[in-house]
Formats: structure tokens, sequence, C-alpha cells
């Protein structure tokens, strides 16, 4: 499989395949396609699989596209300005990402659910109890919101950031909550009550722009009926 990622603020993926090399992805998420692609709507592993995509803000089913008899095309496109980024997941360097960030894979990349090891870090940490992780082998697209600025923690290294700008992080990081020091600074700093602490080791990659940042900025000059 061979690929490109074009376009900004709201770019695609395009892939090449050649004949029977299979993508998976989120139901709806094909954007454009050469004929001979074959499609294919599957559970992705069972009932318990798919409950699990559900709560992790994917679709119950995941669709698989085969080239049929010859190299085939067929593109992904961004559902929000940001960056499609590609990562070569292998089984010693699984991923773990915001949920709703998967849009497509080669067919070697296992998509499960991850929950957070303390209950904490789910309720209070901006990305929800359960997030999303990419284990298998193959490569694997996923998009963000905004720009992408990707750090590399050490051992224990910790970096502390806003709530819903965590993007992805390796699965040798780990991620918690602390509470923003001083009550002042809690209820008039404007940076809420809670900060998200990842410590390494492992790489992490925070987002500029979380969809929900930006709903609530425009928010405020979109006129309510009456």
């Amino acid at each position: 499989m061979k690929y490109t990622i074009e376009g900004t603020p709201m770019p695609v993926v395009i892939c090449s395949l050649e004949a029977g090399e299979t993508m998976i992805t989120e139901s709806g998420a094909m954007s454009w396609m050469s004929p001979n692609m074959l499609m294919e709507t599957t559970s992705g592993g069972g009932f318990g699989k798919m409950l699990g995509r559900a709560f992790s803000g994917e679709s119950l089913f995941l669709n698989r596209y085969t080239a049929q008899g010859g190299i085939g095309e067929i593109a992904f496109a961004s559902s929000f300005p940001g960056d499609i980024l590609a990562f070569e997941i292998n089984p010693n360097e699984p991923l773990i990402v915001q949920k709703s960030a998967f849009l497509a894979s080669t067919s070697g990349v296992e998509l499960s659910t991850f929950f957070q090891k303390k209950i904490g870090s789910g309720f209070f940490g901006g990305e929800g109890f359960i997030m999303q992780k990419l284990s298998g082998q193959g490569m694997a697209f996923v998009e963000f919101d905004g720009h992408i600025k990707e750090y590399e923690l050490g051992p224990n290294q910790e970096i502390v950031v806003d709530t819903g700008y965590l993007a992805a992080m390796s699965a040798t990081c780990s991620m918690d909550i602390r509470t923003v020091p001083g009550v002042k600074n809690m209820f008039f700093g404007g940076e809420g009550i809670f900060n998200t602490v990842v410590s390494g080791p492992g790489k992490v990659w925070l987002q500029s722009m979380p969809a929900v940042q930006l709903a609530n900025c425009i928010r405020p000059y979109i006129p309510t009926g009456n």
C-alpha cells in the first residue's frame, strides 16, 4: 500500500492498493475510490468489539475495502480542520488516541477500547474514561484537531495539558489528572479545575484546537431561536 496525505486545513489521505490488499475504515469514512474496490461491512470482532467502539465514539460496524484485479485507489477525508497523521503500528508499539480519531488502516491493525487505569483520569481528564487503542501490525491513519505538536518524554518526565488538548500518546505513557492549585486559580484563572498530566516514557501528540474548544468559541455568535 502506498499513500499520500494532501490538502490543508481539511486534509485527505489517498491510498493506492495492490490487488488483494485491504483497508479498514469507519462506516461512512470513505470519500472516493476506484470502481475495482470491493466493500464489505463487518462487525470487526463480534458484539463485544462493536460495543467498545460505540463507547469510544466510533460506529458499530467497520468497512473493509479490497482491491480487485489490479491496483485500486481509495481516499479518506478528515471530518474537521486539522491534520491526518500516519503511524506504523507494530506489536511492540501500540498507540493510544482520543476517541473518534481513527480514520483508516491496513487490515493488520486492530482497533480496540482502552480504559484509563485511574477512574479520575476518565471523568476529569478531558479525554473521557474510554479512549482508543491501535495495535497489531500495519499502517494506521489518525485525524487530529488543528495543528499537532509532538513531544518525547523520558522516564517519569511529565507534561501538563489543558483539558482536551491530548490527541495521542504511546502506550508506554500514563495519564492522570491533577487539581489546579489554589482556590483563586480554580475559579478565576479561566483554565478550569483540573489539568491532564501525561508521564513518560514515550511520545505525546498535542492538538492546538480541539473540536469542543472550537464549538465553545463560536457558540456566543450563533443566534438562538425564539
